[in-house]
């Protein structure tokens, strides 16, 4: 059978073209194929889009065992490619990273766990962990996190429905650290105008796109002026180019007293580095942590789709605990970035309505299931999505 054309996608991502300057909602290409190639461990559905899979650490290979279960039971038409990398396992090389990259850049769409970076304060290698270096080298610079309260479980906080989005490509990860002198350690924190505007110009779009009416950057530019301070006077110069929007500035510090005091002030929050990594979290406690909240993020060509708050909760590996939810949620989210919006809708109202029942919750949310008893629920709620 001929191999069907490529169908174009329509990508989440905004994003300025860097020879002119000038932005614009990116079309990626999903290539159809009739017959999949082969891979490791993979699911293959004839006509299937192809997704790079890469477990990670942890409980990520349970996470996406959930993943591929329930995509089998819906009938999803998506190919994993499945590849391994760890620093932790002995698992990872540049050979493996060029794998990986490789894979990643033909598919252009990825589902990926958390690759964890081991601690060691006297390592004298290349000090960029691998999961810095495939954000990097995929120019991965806009992180989005979506942090909305689940009907049926209640929090202290409910019905919260807040957007973060986080430069994921310099800041204080720069991994330009030395010891200048005897016990003495600078670590270069690296803020430049054009990754400044770019992530500044990737909020307000999404907020025009979503029809979202507030965007707050964070900051602290009254203690770091020039390095915070070109951060925010991108955000206030982007902002001025959308009268629409509402745009309000807050200190980082102080967003976080706020989003635990009153969360229902915000709306889309955008801001450097390492900010954004406290920030996600926080913001995914306020709803029922990290095992709850989906994540993705977005290159001028590619997206990957991840948990929302990166951990590998390594203390639960192999004993069937994990809360396969925000994995879930998030490949819901990259089924609807490749149009397809059936099965998109379909495994996420499963999962809602097992979350809304509130018979089958891990230990987590408060319960005592499994994540096999999770993922059998969600199958036995896979129904047709209501207007579908």
């Amino acid at each position: 059978m001929a191999a069907l054309t490529g169908v174009r996608v329509l990508s989440r991502a905004l994003v300025v073209t860097p020879n002119l300057g000038t932005w614009r909602g990116l079309m990626t290409t999903a290539a159809v194929r009739a017959t999949p190639r082969s891979a490791v461990d993979d699911v293959k559905v004839e006509g299937a889009f192809p997704v790079t899979m890469l477990p990670g650490d942890g409980v990520g290979p349970e996470l996406m065992h959930a993943v591929k279960e329930v995509f089998k039971a819906a009938s999803v038409p998506v190919e994993f490619q499945e590849h391994h990398l760890s620093e932790v396992q002995n698992m990872a090389s540049e050979e493996k990273l060029e794998q990986v990259l490789s894979s990643m850049k033909e598919n252009k769409v990825a589902i990926i766990g958390k690759i964890h970076t081991p601690m060691d304060t006297e390592y004298k290698g290349d000090l960029a962990s691998y999961d810095m270096r495939l954000r990097r080298k995929l120019d991965l610079f806009a992180n989005v996190v979506h942090v909305k309260s689940l009907p049926g479980y209640k929090t202290r906080h409910n019905n919260l429905d807040l957007v973060i989005i986080r430069e994921q490509t310099e800041g204080e990860y720069s991994s330009l650290e030395h010891e200048s002198a005897r016990g003495v350690i600078e670590c270069l924190k690296i803020v430049t105008r054009a990754k400044s505007q770019r992530i500044a110009k990737f909020a307000f779009d999404y907020a025009t796109k979503k029809g979202r009416g507030k965007v707050t950057a964070v900051h602290k530019a009254n203690i770091m002026k020039l390095g915070d301070g070109l951060f925010l006077q991108c955000c206030e110069e982007v902002a001025e180019l959308y009268p629409k929007i509402k745009f309000e500035t807050m200190i980082i510090d102080n967003c976080c007293m706020q989003l635990v005091q009153n969360p229902y002030q915000f709306d889309v929050l955008v801001m450097p580095n390492l900010y954004g990594n406290i920030i996600d979290n926080l913001a995914a406690g306020l709803v029922g942590g990290a095992g709850v909240v989906p994540g993705e993020s977005y290159s001028a060509e590619y997206a990957v789709f991840e948990t929302g708050a990166r951990h590998p909760f390594a203390q639960a590996v192999g004993r069937n605990i994990a809360n396969p939810t925000a994995m879930l949620l998030s490949s819901s989210n990259m089924l609807r970035h490749l149009n397809l919006e059936y099965h998109s809708n379909m495994i996420a109202e499963a999962v809602k309505k097992v979350i809304k029942v509130g018979k089958v919750r891990t230990r987590d949310m408060g319960g005592y299931s499994t994540t096999s008893d999770f993922i059998k629920s969600v199958i036995s709620h896979l129904h047709p999505p209501h207007g579908g």
